[in-house]
């Protein structure tokens, strides 16, 4: 018979389980993928033994230090690798009022620039006039094919800063070939929806490489004609894997959001990507934090005379008013609904740190009658963008995000984010309440704490 305390520790052991890898927003194991590794035949002894071996202790130390909420929002007290205590008064933060900002004055407008005239017609079809910041100092360098490295705040139009030269470039040699790599599938799609809008009538074609939407269909558009490939790390290197896509007939590149990969662990891929490009390319690398990692890969890959372009301002848009809101754990539905019910808060945007989390939000604001969308990284691809979709067409007024699901999206007039859980790090609060304040204008991010 098993002794007492080891009882204890397997139901210790199943609770973590039950409670943990169920709800959790990292790789998800539900219990059917649970088991069937744990019980797989290549020699490893079954968790739902729970024995003393080498790797049942591995993955019960593993456990510790991890604390969950009902829902299954991470406890303050979590210690896993990257959290990181924040203080709450980071979270305050008065927005800078126009009238005192030194205004940045472009040396160009779009319509100096030597591009394709049907290009011009397009950016100016958008309302685009005078550049921001980060455009009006990168497109000049890279219409002349340099190398370049741009740090600059989410929010700054980074997107069109290298969308503009590359599609002038591809327009005047449809030799040239265009890949784009960024962390998450909605910047993915976001930036596929720019080039579509910027390349119209111009005879240009980009296929969208992205997990959680058919592969088939990525293949098939891969084997037709195209310029640009927008894709997420592991996508792309399944299809390459598949003998479908091939990097040496693309003589550009664009990381974007290279930071943010670089915390999501795609390192090792980035590397293996570029391996298989040619060495005459010319490389782009866009991110809001220069690390160590970020300037050996710098170092790598970049010609030894690339440009670097900065146009940081500060860790958040000083356009956004930052504010807490103290509340206990049983205050927080009610102080939400309350907010939610000021005729100010037009557009929200709420973000819980669980995909539980954000399953329990939305049923429980949609039974209250608002209109409410959710996105997280169990639901299918379609749903997200069905979800985003509304949410940008105004059909529904909220959207509860994770990090994950919400990493690079491009909301137009979101006036308030939620932070209805607290972010793990203050990287990810500055992403966060970057969905807000975008286009020079004003928004409000508030963070509810205990």
């Amino acid at each position: 018979m098993a002794s007492r305390d080891f009882r204890r520790s397997s139901e210790q052991s199943r609770s973590f389980i039950k409670k943990d890898f169920l709800t959790s927003d990292g790789p998800t194991f539900g219990k059917r993928e649970f088991n069937r590794n744990a019980n797989s035949n290549k020699g490893r002894r079954s968790f739902n033994k729970f024995d003393s071996s080498e790797a049942s202790r591995s993955f019960r130390n593993k456990t510790r230090g991890f604390q969950r909420s009902r829902y299954g929002s991470r406890s303050r007290f979590r210690k896993a690798k990257g959290s990181k205590g924040i203080d709450v008064n980071r979270f305050i933060k008065a927005a800078v009022v126009k009238e005192q900002e030194v205004e940045y004055v472009a040396k160009h407008k779009f319509s100096d620039f030597d591009i394709n005239e049907t290009l011009k017609k397009n950016i100016a079809f958008k309302g685009f006039t005078t550049p921001t910041p980060i455009q009006d100092q990168a497109i000049e360098h890279l219409l002349e094919g340099k190398d370049l490295v741009g740090i600059a705040n989410t929010g700054t139009g980074k997107t069109a800063a290298f969308l503009i030269p590359l599609i002038d470039k591809v327009s005047k040699s449809k030799r040239d070939k265009v890949l784009i790599i960024v962390p998450t599938r909605e910047l993915a799609l976001q930036i596929n929806e720019d080039f579509r809008s910027l390349s119209k009538f111009m005879n240009l074609f980009s296929v969208l490489c992205i997990g959680g939407a058919d592969i088939r269909k990525q293949m098939y558009f891969l084997k037709q004609h195209h310029n640009f490939v927008i894709g997420t790390p592991g996508r792309l290197k399944d299809l390459i894997d598949r003998n479908i896509l091939n990097l040496s007939e693309f003589n550009n590149i664009v990381l974007d959001e290279v930071d943010r990969m670089l915390d999501m662990g795609f390192i090792d891929d980035i590397k293996f990507l570029i391996s298989k490009m040619p060495i005459q390319r010319q490389s782009l690398f866009f991110s809001a934090t220069l690390s160590n990692e970020i300037e050996e890969l710098m170092r790598r890959f970049l010609k030894p005379a690339y440009v670097k372009v900065s146009v940081k301002t500060g860790e958040t848009s000083d356009n956004v008013e930052q504010n807490i809101v103290r509340v206990t754990k049983d205050q927080k539905i009610e102080k939400l609904i309350e907010l939610l019910q000021n005729e100010d808060f037009k557009k929200v945007l709420i973000f819980a740190n669980t995909k539980r989390g954000v399953d329990m939000l939305d049923n429980v604001l949609y039974k209250k009658g608002f209109k409410v969308s959710s996105i997280h990284g169990d639901k299918t691809q379609y749903m997200r963008q069905k979800a985003i979709r509304n949410f940008k067409q105004d059909y529904s007024k909220i959207l509860i995000a994770t990090d994950v699901a919400a990493r690079g999206l491009d909301i137009p007039n979101v006036s308030h984010v939620i932070n209805y859980d607290a972010p793990e790090n203050y990287e990810d609060y500055v992403h966060r309440i970057g969905r807000t304040g975008r286009a020079n204008k004003k928004g409000f991010a508030l963070t509810f704490v205990g």
